[in-house]
C-alpha cells in the first residue's frame, strides 16, 4: 500500500471515529463533543428539562387560577358566571389551537414556534397579574392559552427529535409527572400566594419560570431543520378556522350550564356538529390539509385517540364528583377535602416517571392495557363502595385509578408518538392532547350530569349524604363501563398488532 493511501486510510478512520464519538455523546446527553471544530450538540438531559418546565407551566396555569375565582370575583365585584370565564378563556384557547400550532410548527419550525409560545405565555402571565379589569384579564388569559396551546403541542413532539427510541418512554413518563406535578402544585401554591401577596401573585409567579424555561429551550433544544417540502407547504387557514370554531362550540355547549343541557347548549352541539361536516368537505379538497383524513385509517392513532378520551372522561369524574362526595356523604371539611383530592395529581406525578420505564422494557401496547385494568379496578371499587369505608377507601381506590391513568398515558403516547414522521409530530401531538382536554370537557359535563341525576336531587350541595353517596356510586358504574370499552379498543389493538408480527 502506498503512503498516500495509507494517510488517506487514517484520515476517513480519524473521521469516523469522532463521528461516532459525537452521536455517543447524544445519545448520553453530554453538552457537546470534545472535537476542534464541531457543531455544538445539545444535551438530552438539558433538552429534558426544558421541556418538562414547559409542561409544568402550562398545566400550572389551569389549576393554579381555580383556587383564586373567590377572591377575584370579589375584587372585580363580579358574578360566578363572570369570573368564570377567567377559567375558560384559558381552556378553550388551548382546545381550540392546539391542532393548528401543531401542524404550525410543522410547517414553520417547532423550535421558533415553541420559544415564541413561551414567550406570549410569560408576557401574558405578567399581563393577567396587571390587569386592571376583569374583561383584559380575560383576554391576558386567553393570550395565555394560546401560548400554552404552542406549549402542550410541542413538547411531546420535540421528543422524537431529541431522545433515542429506546428511552422514548420515559420521556413521555416525565412529561406527564411534570403535568401532573402542576396539577397538583396549583391549587396549594395558589393558596399560599393568595394569602401572603394576593391574587395578582397567582399569575406573576409564572414569569420567571417562564424566563428559566426559554433559557432553557433556546440553549439547549435541537435547531430547527427545514425540508424542502415542509417548507413549500402551505397552512389551512380555513381548515383552521371551521375546527377552531366547531371546537369552540363543543366546549361552551358543554361548559355552559354546568351540566344541565338547555336549548341554548343544543343549538351549540349542533353548530359544533354542522362545523366538523364542513370541516371534513374542505380537508378533503385542501391542497395541504390540517388534518389528513387518512391518518384516521391508520388503527393505532384512531385507537389511541379514542381510548385518550374515554379515559380522560373517567378522570375528571373524581375531579367533579369526588368534592361533593367528601364533603357531602363522608362530612369533611374543606381544608381536608382539598388534601384528599391532591393525592390524584401526587400519585400520577410519583408514577409518571416508572411507568414510562416499563414502557420502555415491556413495551407500550402490554403497559397500557395493564394501566386500563387498573382503572377499570378502580372504578368497580368506587361503584361498590360501601359507606363504612370512609376517606380510606375513597383515597384507595383513586390511587389504583391514578396510578392506572399514569401508565396508561405513558404508554399511549409512546405507541402513537415513537413512529410518526418529523413533519407531522406536531399535529399528531396536537390531536392526542386535543382528545384528552375533549375527554376532560365531556367528563366535566356528562359525568357532572349523571352524578346529579343519580343523586335524584335538584341542588347537589343540599342533598342527603345517602343520596351523593348513590350519585358517586352511580357514576362511577359508568366510569367503569366507558373504561371496559377503552380495554376493548386496546386488546383487540394489541391481538392485531400480534397477528400482523406473526
Amino acid at each position: 500500500m502506498s503512503l498516500r493511501r495509507l494517510r488517506f486510510r487514517r484520515l476517513r478512520l480519524g473521521v469516523a471515529g469522532k463521528r461516532e464519538f459525537m452521536v455517543k455523546s447524544i445519545i448520553v446527553g453530554r453538552d457537546e463533543a470534545p472535537v476542534a471544530g464541531a457543531v455544538r450538540i445539545p444535551s438530552v438531559r438539558w433538552a429534558l428539562a426544558g421541556l418538562s418546565l414547559s409542561m409544568l407551566l402550562s398545566s400550572l396555569g389551569i389549576s393554579i387560577a381555580n383556587v383564586g375565582l373567590p377572591v377575584m370575583a370579589q375584587a372585580f365585584s363580579a358574578s360566578f358566571q363572570q369570573i368564570q370565564w377567567v377559567v375558560l378563556a384559558y381552556l378553550l384557547a388551548i382546545t381550540t389551537l392546539i391542532v393548528s400550532v401543531g401542524r404550525l410548527g410543522d410547517i414553520m419550525g417547532r423550535r421558533r414556534l415553541l420559544l415564541a409560545g413561551i414567550v406570549l405565555f410569560t408576557a401574558a402571565s405578567g399581563l393577567s397579574g396587571a390587569a386592571p379589569t376583569l374583561g383584559l384579564l380575560i383576554v391576558a388569559r386567553a393570550a395565555q392559552g394560546l401560548g400554552a396551546a404552542t406549549i402542550m403541542a410541542l413538547t411531546m413532539a420535540f421528543v422524537g427529535a431529541t431522545v433515542p427510541k429506546a428511552r422514548t418512554g420515559s420521556a413521555m413518563g416525565l412529561l406527564g409527572t411534570m403535568s401532573a406535578i402542576g396539577t397538583a402544585l396549583g391549587p396549594s401554591l395558589g393558596g399560599v400566594l393568595i394569602a401572603s401577596l394576593g391574587w395578582r401573585a397567582i399569575f406573576f409567579v409564572s414569569v420567571p419560570l417562564g424566563i428559566l424555561a426559554f433559557v432553557l429551550a433556546h440553549r439547549c433544544l435541537p435547531v430547527d431543520i427545514r425540508d424542502s417540502k415542509t417548507g413549500r407547504a402551505g397552512f389551512d387557514m380555513m381548515g383552521t378556522l371551521l375546527l377552531g370554531a366547531s371546537l369552540a362550540a363543543y366546549a361552551l355547549a358543554m361548559t355552559i350550564g354546568r351540566g344541565h343541557f338547555g336549548s341554548f347548549n343544543i343549538a351549540l352541539v349542533t353548530v359544533a356538529t354542522v362545523g366538523v361536516g364542513l370541516f371534513a368537505l374542505v380537508e378533503s379538497r385542501a391542497a395541504s390539509p390540517l388534518i389528513q383524513l387518512a391518518m384516521f385509517r391508520d388503527p393505532v392513532l384512531s385507537a389511541s385517540l379514542g381510548m385518550s378520551a374515554l379515559v380522560s372522561t373517567v378522570i375528571m369524574a373524581t375531579l367533579v364528583v369526588g368534592p361533593f362526595y367528601l364533603s357531602g356523604a363522608l362530612g369533611l371539611e374543606t381544608a381536608i377535602v382539598g388534601l384528599v383530592l391532591s393525592v390524584g395529581p401526587l400519585v400520577a406525578a410519583l408514577t409518571g416517571v416508572p411507568a414510562g420505564r416499563i414502557v420502555d422494557r415491556f413495551g407500550a401496547e402490554r403497559t397500557m392495557i395493564v394501566g386500563l385494568a387498573g382503572m377499570a379496578t378502580g372504578s368497580c371499587l368506587l361503584a361498590m363502595m360501601p359507606a363504612a369505608s370512609g376517606v380510606a377507601g375513597y383515597v384507595g381506590a383513586v390511587i389504583v385509578i391514578t396510578a392506572g391513568y399514569a401508565m396508561f398515558q405513558a404508554a399511549n403516547n409512546t405507541a402513537v408518538m415513537a413512529d410518526v414522521r418529523p413533519d407531522r409530530r406536531g399535529v399528531i401531538s396536537g390531536m392526542l392532547n386535543l382528545s384528552r382536554n375533549l375527554g376532560l370537557i365531556t367528563g366535566a359535563s356528562v359525568m357532572g350530569g349523571v352524578f346529579a341525576l343519580a343523586s335524584a336531587t335538584t341542588d347537589i350541595a343540599t342533598a342527603h349524604p345517602e343520596a351523593v353517596a348513590t350519585g358517586m356510586r352511580i357514576t362511577f358504574a359508568v366510569a367503569a363501563l366507558l373504561i371496559v370499552a377503552a380495554l376493548a379498543i386496546a386488546v383487540a389493538s394489541y391481538r392485531r398488532h400480534a397477528s400482523i408480527e406473526s
